[in-house]
């Protein structure tokens, strides 16, 4: 039987006036896959990120979330918004609130928990990314990579279908990157979904079921780790990862 699908994409548009950034975008995630997306600065990743949980609004296309229509008039966004986490480059969390505060907020105010229900299922979202001991420690006091993770457990304790991931590493020292990875790897190996923009080519390889690599708004080429990194067929690609390992010597 064939894994069920939790994101079912197709032919999806953006334009920002005149200009187009997404050009017809397929994209299908399922459960439990970890789906990595890569390529050049401005091809779209994120506008793409931001499309799916109608941060931006697309110009076209369709989009399904468990089969649910989230693009329907009068869909429930708050409803579809919780089941569809997200965790930016910047950690965006509330600096008058504690770690366990920012965690419990969203479970409080949009779900309806008790304090005593949104704080017991806060403090285990922070004992899995590892900042149990951190809950009443404010962000200033925290390191980025704790504060990334504070960020990541604010999403993971409403139990999204899927998360979203737009370059959670970029913010960071690079001492701090491990840190946000290992949760990001024990998420992806307690099954949960999830679509990864990151330019963390060595995660890519090592964790991702697939890869997508985007370039100007279009989805050029896509496979196994394995076949992207290792068989690039198309020019484009090929350049792209030419220029990633001079970067990188």
């Amino acid at each position: 039987m064939s894994t069920p699908l939790v994101l079912d994409v197709a032919g999806l548009r953006k334009s920002f006036g005149p200009v187009e950034v997404l050009k017809g975008v397929d994209l299908k995630v399922a459960a439990r896959e970890l789906v990595f997306v890569i390529g050049p600065s401005g091809s779209g990743k994120s506008t793409l990120l931001r499309c799916l949980n109608r941060l931006e609004e697309p110009s076209d296309g369709s989009i399904k979330l468990d089969g649910q229509d989230i693009l329907a008039p009068g869909v429930d966004l708050n409803a579809m918004r919780r089941k569809i986490g997200m965790v930016f480059q910047a950690f965006n969390l509330y600096p008058h609130l504690t770690a366990l505060g920012n965690v419990t907020l969203a479970l409080r105010k949009v779900s309806g928990k008790s304090r005593a229900e949104a704080d017991a299922i806060g403090t285990a979202a922070l004992a899995r990314v590892g900042l149990e001991e951190k809950a009443a420690a404010y962000p200033g006091a925290l390191s980025g990579g704790q504060q990334q993770r504070v960020a990541i457990a604010r999403a993971l304790a409403l139990e999204p279908k899927v998360m979203l991931f737009d370059e959670p590493t970029s913010a960071l020292d690079p001492e701090l990157v491990g840190s946000v990875l290992n949760v990001m790897r024990a998420m992806r190996e307690s099954g949960q979904t999830m679509v990864v923009v990151s330019h963390e080519m060595a995660f890519a390889r090592a964790a991702a079921d697939r890869v997508l690599f985007m370039d100007q708004g279009l989805v050029v080429e896509q496979g196994t780790p394995a076949e992207i990194f290792g068989a690039p067929k198309s020019e484009r690609l090929k350049a792209f990862l030419q220029r990633l390992r001079h970067e990188e010597a």
